[in-house]
């Protein structure tokens, strides 16, 4: 059922290509463990070991709080449609922030959605595939274009207040990489 892999093979790419989502796990070596969702066209495998997305800007900022700390990353895969699997990679983590040369590096593999905060990249140790026969088939019907139009209405200047009040600080006390710059900033 399940099978290890040591980089991202052809056919892994393919599959990460056709999902809609996928999810993000951290931690840091105490605290809470953290489980996000991501949405929108916003993942890219730039080499068989190496990947990143483009992080919106939420409510929280544990990610990247978390890595800083402990860089242990784990992306999950899941098809909802189609033929069942599950596909995990395991790694090692960091930030990109804005207005640095390897923001300028990577930011043009994106399209830059409103209320884009920073570029999470990881080095990909293990590929993990398992069966997924027990995950229920779900039907896409669409982005959600909630946050965006969020980010949009808020306008930049209110964007940075909020990143500072919301972003800064985990919930378990660990200062993000945005924290730190909104630090050096003042």
């Amino acid at each position: 059922m399940g099978t290890v892999f040591e980089s991202i093979q052809p056919d892994h790419e393919q599959f990460i290509k056709e999902q809609k989502m996928f999810f993000v796990g951290s931690a840091a070596s105490t605290g809470h463990v953290n489980i996000s969702p991501k949405g929108h066209d916003v993942f890219r495998i730039l080499s068989p070991n190496k990947v990143a997305y483009l992080d919106l800007t939420g409510s929280g900022n544990e990610t990247s709080a978390q890595i800083t700390e402990s860089n242990r990353l784990t992306f999950m895969f899941i098809s909802f449609e189609g033929k069942p699997l599950i596909l995990r990679l395991y790694g090692s983590g960091r930030v990109v922030l804005p207005n640095t040369e390897e923001w300028n590096e990577l930011a043009p593999l994106f399209d830059l959605l409103p209320g884009y905060r920073q570029i999470i990249i990881s080095e990909i140790e293990i590929v993990k595939t398992s069966c997924g026969y027990s995950v229920p088939l779900y039907s896409f019907e669409g982005e959600r274009d909630i946050l965006l139009k969020w980010a949009v209405n808020k306008g930049e200047e209110n964007l940075t207040q909020y990143k500072k009040n919301k972003n800064s600080i985990s919930m378990d006390g660990i200062l993000t990489p945005i924290g730190a710059s909104l630090a050096e900033e003042e």
